[in-house]
């Protein structure tokens, strides 16, 4: 356990992991969209569903796709805050789903040239976990710089990814790669340790069979 297990972060609303762990789920589906949103189709499990309106975590997943902080007081007006954005939302629940975390919400994007779908839960003391981005199986935090590629499967990828990285004395932390088929279109994630140099997505969209290339840092 670490100091934000015990007294939890810095945040509006009652509860680390329904209303802060929400918003920085909503936050990075934002990132991996990669603009600004403009259609949201929200989708709560579990707990996030039974308990979510008393928690905040239906305006909580909103102020995070607007880009708001966890400690930002506009998550308590976000339905009115997305209206003035023209974010147009909808919000759903669905009751059980045992295969999935307890505080589980599934992003479904559009925005003016992207659509993206993504998974994740809230863990405690606002910590969260990405699961899934456009079907594929992933797993991550956030709270490193992140890489994200959408590639064709093919050997070599990895290794020209991997090789960028070395060369910018850039280290990684974690890394996966997910297909669903062999020789078809896989997506990596890679967190590093060092913060991630402005043209380093232009450089790997350079790659050949490199489709998308997305980063952030928390």
């Amino acid at each position: 356990m670490d100091i934000f297990d015990i007294i939890g972060p810095v945040m509006i609303g009652p509860s680390s992991s329904h209303t802060a762990g929400a918003v920085r789920l909503g936050n990075l589906a934002r990132k991996i969209l990669g603009e600004e949103p403009k259609k949201a189709k929200i989708i709560l499990f579990n707990s996030f569903a039974r308990t979510g309106r008393g928690h905040g975590t239906d305006k909580a997943v909103i102020a995070g796709l607007l880009g708001f902080t966890p400690d930002d007081e506009r998550i308590k007006t976000a339905f009115e805050e997305a209206r003035k954005r023209g974010l147009a939302y909808q919000l759903f629940t669905e009751e059980i789903d045992e295969s999935l975390h307890p505080n589980t919400v599934t992003f479904e994007l559009e925005g003016t040239s992207k659509k993206t779908q993504v998974t994740g839960c809230s863990i405690g003391g606002g910590r969260v976990k990405v699961t899934a981005i456009d079907g594929f199986d992933v797993e991550f935090s956030g709270e490193y710089p992140t890489i994200i590629t959408v590639h064709k499967d093919r050997p070599g990828i990895v290794a020209s990814v991997t090789a960028h990285l070395a060369q910018e004395g850039i280290n990684i932390a974690e890394m996966r790669v997910s297909r669903k088929k062999r020789g078809q279109e896989a997506l990596m994630v890679i967190e590093t340790d060092e913060k991630l140099p402005e043209m380093i997505r232009e450089v790997l969209e350079n790659i050949k069979d490199i489709h998308r290339v997305i980063t952030f840092s928390e």
